[in-house]
This record gives C-alpha cells, sequence and structure tokens, in this order.
C-alpha cells in the first residue's frame, strides 16, 4: 500500500490521540494512574484490568482490550464521575443530615435564557423532591448547599473539563466544602426543550443524584447511567432504579397524595414472562424491542446490548406495534398507530414520518400487530388481528385473496402475534411469553420455544 510520508504522520496523530484518550478516560473514570513507570509490561497490565472492569460495568465482553464496542461505549458524551465509588476521590456513603436543602445559580451559559436556565435546575431538582423528604430552596447569595456553575477547561475543583462532547459535567457527593456542587462544561451546547445537542434538565437531574449521594448506575433505563442519553422531557419519569436508590437514602416522600405515576422499569431480557413489542433485522443484526428499550444481537457474538430506544432515534416513540427489514430499499419500518418510520442504516430516513397508507392497506386497517418480510415470496406481511395482508413491494398493492386468516397462512398459530421476523430459513412468530418458528418454505410449525431464545442469559 502506498502511503504518504503525510498520511503516515497523520495515521500517526491520530493513534496518539487515541492512546492519550483511552489512557485520559481510564484515569479520571476508573483509576488508571498516571504513568509513573518506564515498564512497559506493568503499564499495559495496569490498563487492561482496569478496561476490563470498564467492559463489565457496561456488560461488555470482558477481553482487556480496546475492541470497537469498547471504543464506541468510551466516545459517548457522558457524566464526568467516575462509575466504580472506589475510584473516587470522595470514597464512603455520603448523604445529607438534613432534608430542607439549598441551591444557587452562580452564572449563566450563552446557549439559554436564564428563565430557560433556572426552569430546567428547578425541574431537575423536583425529579428527586417528588419522591423523598427532600425539599429545595433557592438563594441568591452566599453559600448554599448545591452551588451550581458553567465552566470550562481547568476550573480549579481538580477535574478540569475535556471540551465539546465529552464529559458534560460533574458533581460532587454531600460532604463540607465543595460537596453537593455541581459543574457544567460550557463548551457543550446545552438547549432547553430541543432533542438536539444536550438537554440541560435531562444532564442536571443526572448531576442532581450525584449531589444527594448516588452512584452511575449499571441499569441503562437509569437516569443515573453515566452516558448521556436524551428523554422525553414532558413525560419524564424517575426510574424505578433510581427511585428505589434515592429512597435507600432519604425514604419516600410521606406528602404525596392521589395517584403515584408508575416508575418505567427496564425490562430483563433473561424474564420468562417477556412479550416483545417487535423484532426485525437491521443489516445483519437482529433488534428487540420492548416498551422504551431495544437490544441489539449480533450473530457473529454473544453480545446483546440493551438500549432506550430514544439514545438512537429521539423521533420515535416507545411501545411501538411492528419492525422490519426492506431489503428492497434497504431500509427498517418502524410502526406505531398509524405513523411510519424509516431508517437508513441508523439514520432516520428524510421526509418521516409517513402515513401507514402508504402500505396500501384498507382504510379499517389503522393498526398493525406485527410486520414480516418474507425473502422467499419477496412480499411483506402484514398482522391484523386474526388476518394477515400480503403486499406486494414492487407493485405497491396488497395482493388478491388477501386478507387471509391466520391459521390458514401459518397453521397452528391461533393467539396474537405481536412481534415477527425471517431468520436464517425460518419464520419466528411471537404470542405472548413465547417464540413460534415455522419453515419459511412451506409454513410448517416446527418448534415452540420461549421469546429470549435468541437473547442469551
Amino acid at each position: 500500500m502506498l502511503v504518504f510520508k503525510g498520511e503516515a504522520f497523520i495515521a500517526q496523530q491520530c493513534k496518539l490521540t487515541l492512546i492519550f484518550f483511552f489512557q485520559n478516560y481510564l484515569n479520571q473514570l476508573y483509576g488508571l494512574p498516571k504513568q509513573t513507570t518506564s515498564d512497559a509490561e506493568k503499564r499495559s497490565s495496569a490498563m487492561s484490568l482496569r478496561l476490563k472492569e470498564m467492559q463489565q460495568f457496561f456488560r461488555l465482553k470482558v477481553t482487556g482490550r480496546l475492541d470497537e464496542e469498547t471504543l464506541d461505549v468510551m466516545k459517548k458524551p457522558r457524566c464526568g464521575v467516575p462509575d466504580v465509588a472506589a475510584y473516587s476521590t470522595f470514597q464512603g456513603d455520603y448523604k445529607w443530615k438534613k432534608h430542607d436543602l439549598t441551591y444557587r445559580i452562580e452564572n449563566y451559559t450563552p446557549d439559554m435564557s436564564v428563565a430557560e436556565v433556572d426552569d430546567s435546575i428547578k425541574r431537575a431538582l423536583q425529579v428527586w423532591a417528588d419522591v423523598t423528604p427532600l425539599r429545595f430552596t433557592r438563594i441568591y447569595s452566599g453559600t448554599a448547599d448545591i452551588m451550581i456553575s458553567f465552566a470550562v477547561g481547568d476550573h480549579r475543583d481538580g477535574y478540569p473539563f475535556d471540551g465539546p462532547n465529552g464529559f458534560l459535567a460533574h458533581a460532587f457527593p454531600p460532604f463540607e466544602g465543595i460537596g453537593g456542587d455541581a459543574h457544567f462544561d460550557d463548551d457543550e451546547k446545552f438547549f432547553y426543550r430541543s432533542p438536539q445537542g444536550y438537554n440541560l434538565f435531562l444532564v442536571a437531574a443526572h448531576e442532581f443524584g450525584h449531589s444527594l449521594g448516588l452512584e452511575h448506575s449499571q441499569d441503562p433505563g437509569a437516569l443515573m447511567y453515566p452516558t448521556y442519553v436524551y428523554r422525553d422531557i414532558d413525560t419524564f419519569v424517575l426510574p424505578k432504579d433510581d427511585v428505589d436508590g434515592i429512597q435507600s437514602l432519604y425514604g419516600p416522600n410521606p406528602d404525596i397524595t392521589g395517584p403515584k405515576p408508575t416508575p418505567p422499569v427496564t425490562p430483563n431480557k433473561c424474564d420468562p414472562k417477556l412479550v416483545l413489542d417487535a423484532v426485525t433485522m437491521l443489516r445483519g443484526e437482529i433488534m428487540f424491542f420492548k416498551g422504551s428499550f431495544f437490544w441489539r444481537s449480533y450473530p457473529l457474538s454473544a453480545t446483546v446490548e440493551q438500549h432506550l430506544i430514544t439514545s438512537f432515534w429521539p423521533e420515535i416513540p416507545d411501545h411501538i406495534d411492528a419492525a422490519f427489514e426492506s431489503p428492497l430499499e434497504d431500509k427498517v419500518f418502524i410502526i406505531k398507530g398509524e405513523k411510519v418510520w424509516a431508517l437508513y442504516g441508523y439514520d432516520i430516513a428524510q421526509g418521516y414520518p409517513k402515513s401507514l397508507s402508504m402500505f396500501h392497506l384498507p382504510r379499517k386497517v389503522q393498526k398493525v400487530d406485527a410486520v414480516l418480510y418474507d425473502e422467499t415470496s419477496y412480499k411483506i406481511l402484514f398482522f391484523v388481528n386474526n388476518q394477515i395482508y400480503s403486499y406486494n413491494e414492487e407493485q405497491r398493492r396488497v395482493e388478491k385473496g388477501y386478507p387471509k386468516a391466520m391459521e390458514d397462512v401459518f397453521p397452528g398459530m391461533t393467539g396474537k402475534v405481536t412481534a415477527a421476523f425471517q431468520y436464517k430459513g425460518f419464520n419466528y412468530l411471537f404470542s405472548g411469553s413465547k417464540m413460534f418458528e415455522f419453515s419459511a418454505y412451506n409454513n410448517k410449525l416446527l418448534r415452540v420455544l420461549n421469546n429470549n431464545y435468541f437473547l442469551p442469559c
């Protein structure tokens, strides 16, 4: 391969930048000692050990090597507080010894108006007040329990910020002095309501969890998960993992009257009663949707990742009805109600969402239960109650003779189908907590399996 000197220099600089990033990440978050020895073998062993801890925390394949999957997690914007409490400068069990706390906003980001910042901070604190006896009062001068500021780079607390799209903020647990304070990186772009950039309410609510004594959670659905995830702030309810954590420190809110909102619970792929919303292929991966989450399964790997849907696609709602991959269009279509979104790779295709009518189903069909792309016939099967519609994608019409009864197409399948996909010559129909395996060539029922058959426990 012909490599010009300039290209080789750039490649070397990129490698050095990556090494610096990698070492800084492990140093700040996992206690990797700063280089004090020239012994390369000892240094490499220490890095491998810390990397294994990081992989274990994020439930990645533990190799001790910087693979692509690990690097992808490292590159995600996140909180600058260490993930493992033992590597925090401030060790111990911290909580406020009082319930009435004060806060003060010392300065403001230029990204938002003063009123928007004030409202974001107030609502972020209220998230925790809603489920505990804690009460927060704002003061405008003097020293508050929680001092809030925006800063860049080295701001003299021992934890310098690193510029855009890295460590978004950090906060200190309750103790004297700087304890409880929250600092936000003003090199980041903060927004009030937009899913673009970083929503200040979400970042602040996470940091205030630290201000109250919480550590990071391994639950990807928790507010206290280390990496930034956008969520709909208008419907936000503190997840159960966070509620359990904060109430273990302070107890529940004694003043709640009337019905309480149900905290969202992160689904467990090993739950024998798991009922899936949708399943689809996406360029070789299998994606399983449940509530606000989806799992990514890699056929060539035992690794299964769990993510909030909004962490990839803020525009797509939770509790979707169906999903399928169209090889003809090289898109994945996601359906909820009468709306259809299309993904090109992991990007939402332009011009979407569109109406369900784009598939030319009868007008009475305003919701589908599941969709399956049949590679043997190049048709798209829409499951609606106990009927199936076959859609010809090339001719853009429903085929004559449809709808047909479910059992006429898939003999032995009588229950409501909630998800479906085709994989390696088999059709998999999901009903309740079971998955029915049919031959894709003659639709003969072969096996009945648990829903999490493809999700190793």
